[in-house]
């Protein structure tokens, strides 16, 4: 049984923040991304959840690798753990909330107690990189 959770997620910052989702129904806010779907390349993953989340469409030739974040799944059991590939990229359009996501927001290093474990972890790396504030 595979007790990791395979995620890839866009980092999108502005003004040393970062933009962040909350799912409908969920208190955590989450780096916008989601699960790979079978045979899917992380830029196949990154580009279908962006649109599906945000209604926004990613260029796929910006796409920048950041880095790849490993922690204790948010809300599962004990064991359960979640690698989140992160890339940033430019895109088309104004991220609206769609699907699953009731709030987009900008959020910044003050609000790390807000967020999920690895994004914890994401917002600590891009902080000592002086890229969230």
């Amino acid at each position: 049984m595979n007790n990791t959770i395979d995620k890839i997620a866009w980092i999108h910052l502005d003004n040393g923040k970062i933009l962040s989702t909350r799912s409908r129904g969920k208190n955590a806010y989450y780096v916008p991304g989601g699960k790979r779907e079978p045979g899917e390349t992380d830029l196949d993953t990154l580009i279908r959840e962006i649109d599906e989340e945000l209604s926004i469409a990613i260029i796929p030739a910006t796409a920048t690798h950041v880095g790849t974040y490993h922690a204790q799944a948010h809300g599962h059991a004990e064991g359960i753990t979640v690698q989140m590939t992160c890339y940033t990229a430019d895109h088309h359009g104004i991220p609206t909330p769609s699907s699953e996501i009731e709030e987009i927001t900008w959020l910044s290093y003050a609000d790390r107690g807000r967020v999920s474990p690895v994004d914890q972890i994401i917002f600590d790396h891009l902080h000592q990189t002086g890229r969230l504030h």
